[in-house]
C-alpha cells in the first residue's frame, strides 16, 4: 500500500516541476532527497517537502522498512490559474496567466528483483 502526500495549489507552474519529478521517479526516497537538495530550482524545495511529508506519513502508519521506500509515483498536475490583464499599446490588452500546480508523491517498498 503506497504512502502518499500532496501539495495542492502550489504557486509554480507544473511545467517547471515536472522535470524535477522525472529526476526522482523510481529512486529510493533518501536518494531522491539528496538529488533535490542540490538542485537550484524553487520547485525542488516544494517537491522535497512533499517527499518528506510522505516519509512522515509512512512513519506515522508504521511502515515496516522506511529505508526501502521508493518514489513509485511523482505526479505534477496543472491547477487553476489567476488571470490578469496587462494593458498594452494602442488600447490592446495582454492576458497573463499565473499558473498553479498540484504535486502528488507516492512512496512504496522496492519491488523484488527477479534473478534470471
Amino acid at each position: 500500500m503506497p504512502y502518499t502526500a500532496t501539495h495542492k495549489y502550489a504557486r509554480i507552474s507544473a511545467r517547471k516541476v515536472r522535470a524535477l519529478a522525472d529526476l526522482v521517479r523510481g529512486k529510493f526516497a533518501d536518494e531522491a532527497l539528496d538529488i533535490l537538495r542540490f538542485q537550484p530550482h524553487r520547485g525542488a524545495r516544494m517537491l522535497e517537502k512533499v517527499i518528506k511529508s510522505a516519509l512522515g506519513n509512512a512513519e506515522h502508519r508504521q511502515a515496516p522498512a522506511i529505508d526501502d521506500l521508493v518514489v513509485v509515483d511523482a505526479r505534477i498536475d496543472g491547477g487553476p490559474m489567476f488571470k490578469r490583464i496587462r494593458p498594452m499599446s494602442r488600447g490592446q490588452a495582454f492576458e497573463i496567466k499565473r499558473r498553479m500546480s498540484h504535486i502528488k508523491v507516492a512512496l512504496d517498498t522496492a519491488p523484488l528483483q527477479q534473478a534470471n
